[in-house]
C-alpha cells in the first residue's frame, strides 16, 4: 500500500513507494522517473493505438456474394449482396438490399399496384449466410480487385446508404431489385466501367425469358408470368439489363476487364454448399406442341358438340370464366398499376373480360335450351379478336411472345363457336 508524505508544512510530497523508487534509480530532486512497467505500458499503448490507426486507414476487401435459387416463390430469381471486409472489423458484413417489412400497414396494397418499398440492411456475413444454411442454398462470394481508393469509396457509400433516412427504395422486379442495385453501386465506383463493357453486349434473353425459365419449378408461377407480361418485356436485353438476374450479374463480373486489363475478380470462393435443385437451364420454347395440344382440343369439342351439346356447354363455362376473369386482371394491370411490363398486354385479345358474358347463354345451352343472339355474336367475337392477335403476331417486326398461346387458344374458340353458336334449326 502507497502511504502519503508529507513535509513539514503538511504538504503532500509523494509517497514512500515513489520516493524508495527515486532513491533507486537515482532521481534528482523535483524530477521522477516513471517506473519501468508503466513506460512498457505506455509504449505498448501506443503500439496498439498506432496499428489501430493503420488498420482503420487501411483498405476493405470487397465482394459479391451471389445465393442460388430457393424453394419459395420469392426465391426462385436467386439473391446477392455486397460484403465488405474492413480489417478493423471483427467480422465482414454484407450488404443486402433485398429487404422488405409485411408487417407495413400498406404492403399489401402497394404490391398489388406494384409501388413495393425495399431496404438496404448491413448485417454481420454470418448473419446473413446462416438463413442460406439452414435452407439449404448455395452461397458463392467474388472478390474484386478494386484498388484501396475505390475500395474505401464503396464502403463508406455503402455504409450511408444502409442508414434509415436512405435505405428505402421503390422496388422494381425487372429494372431496379436487389441485384441491380448491387450492380449499379459497383458501376459508380468504376465510374461507369461495368455499363459501358455490358450495355453494347446482348445474348438475347429477355425479361419474359428470364422470368418463365426461374419460375418453371412453380407451374402456377411460370404461368402467371407468361400471361400477365406484355410486348415490353419480349425486348432482347443487354447483358447491363439481364443483371436483374443476380446469376446473371456473377457471370457478367467474371468476364470483366478494369481498364489496366485486370480481370476484375481476383478469386472466387464457395461459402455455402447448394443442396437444392439446380437454376433451371436456358431451353427454347417451340410453339408447335402448343398448336398440337389447340387442334387435339378442338377436334374433340366437334366430336362431343355433335351428340352431347349441352355436356359440351357445361364444360365451356369454367373456360369462359377463367379467361374472363384472367382478362379483367391483365386489364386491371395495365390501366391501374404501375406493373409496366404488364401494359399493353396482347394475351387480352385471347382471354378478353367479355368472355364472362357468354355465362348466360352457356348457362342455357347447358339446360337444353337456346343460347340466343348475344351468345352467338359473342361466340364468334371471340373467335375475331383471337385471329387478331394472330395478325399482330404476324405483322409486327417486335411480336409479343405469345405465338404458343395463340396456337392453342385460336383453335378452341373457333371449335367453341363453329359447335354451340349455330343458329337453331
Amino acid at each position: 500500500m502507497a502511504i502519503a508524505m508529507r513535509d513539514r508544512t503538511g504538504r503532500a510530497v509523494g509517497t514512500a513507494r515513489s520516493r524508495r523508487f527515486g532513491a533507486h534509480t537515482g532521481a534528482t530532486p523535483g524530477r521522477r522517473s516513471l517506473p519501468a512497467h508503466v513506460a512498457a505500458c505506455r509504449w505498448l499503448l501506443l503500439a496498439v493505438l498506432l496499428a489501430l490507426a493503420c488498420a482503420l486507414q487501411a483498405a476493405p476487401r470487397i465482394g459479391v456474394a451471389t445465393m442460388q435459387p430457393g424453394e419459395i416463390f420469392f426465391e426462385r430469381f436467386g439473391h446477392n449482396a455486397i460484403v465488405v471486409d474492413e480489417p478493423a472489423l471483427g467480422e465482414p458484413l454484407s450488404y443486402n438490399f433485398g429487404y422488405f417489412d409485411l408487417e407495413e400497414p400498406d404492403f399489401v396494397s402497394r404490391f398489388v399496384r406494384g409501388d413495393m418499398r425495399y431496404r438496404l440492411v448491413a448485417l454481420p456475413l454470418s448473419q446473413d449466410l446462416a438463413y442460406y444454411d439452414e435452407v439449404g442454398r448455395g452461397v458463392s462470394i467474388q472478390w474484386l480487385d478494386l484498388d484501396d481508393a475505390q475500395a474505401r469509396a464503396l464502403a463508406d457509400a455503402l455504409a450511408v446508404n444502409a442508414r434509415p433516412e436512405n435505405a428505402a427504395y421503390r422496388y422494381d422486379y425487372f429494372t431496379d431489385n436487389c441485384s441491380t442495385r448491387v450492380r449499379d453501386a459497383l458501376d459508380a465506383t468504376l465510374q461507369g466501367q461495368l455499363k459501358r463493357q455490358l450495355a453494347s453486349r446482348s445474348r438475347g434473353n429477355t425479361f419474359r425469358g428470364d422470368a418463365v425459365r426461374l419460375a418453371s419449378p412453380a407451374p402456377w408461377m411460370w404461368l402467371g408470368f407468361d400471361l400477365g407480361l406484355g410486348p415490353s418485356a419480349d425486348r432482347p436485353n443487354s447483358r447491363w439489363q439481364e443483371a436483374f438476374v443476380p446469376m446473371r450479374l456473377a457471370d457478367a463480373l467474371a468476364g470483366l476487364r478494369l481498364e489496366d486489363g485486370r480481370p476484375l475478380v481476383s478469386h472466387t470462393e464457395e461459402l455455402l454448399p447448394h443442396r437444392l435443385a439446380p437454376e433451371p437451364p436456358e431451353a427454347p420454347r417451340p410453339w408447335w406442341p402448343w398448336l398440337l395440344a389447340g387442334l387435339a382440343l378442338a377436334v374433340a369439342i366437334r366430336l362431343l358438340g355433335r351428340t352431347r351439346p349441352a355436356l359440351l356447354a357445361g364444360l365451356a363455362l369454367p373456360f369462359w370464366t377463367l379467361g374472363g376473369v384472367l382478362g379483367l386482371l391483365m386489364l386491371f394491370l395495365w390501366g391501374f398499376t404501375e406493373h409496366r411490363f404488364a401494359w399493353a398486354n396482347q394475351n387480352l385479345l385471347l382471354l378478353p373480360p367479355i368472355a364472362l358474358l357468354m355465362l348466360p347463354g352457356g348457362w342455357r345451352l347447358a339446360r337444353g335450351r337456346d343460347a340466343g343472339r348475344l351468345f352467338r355474336w359473342l361466340a364468334w367475337t371471340l373467335v375475331a379478336l383471337a385471329a387478331i392477335a394472330l395478325s399482330v403476331q404476324l405483322l409486327s417486326l417486335q411480336p409479343q411472345r405469345n405465338a404458343h398461346w395463340i396456337a392453342l387458344l385460336l383453335p378452341v374458340h373457333l371449335a367453341l363457336a363453329g359447335t354451340l353458336a349455330r343458329k337453331p334449326d
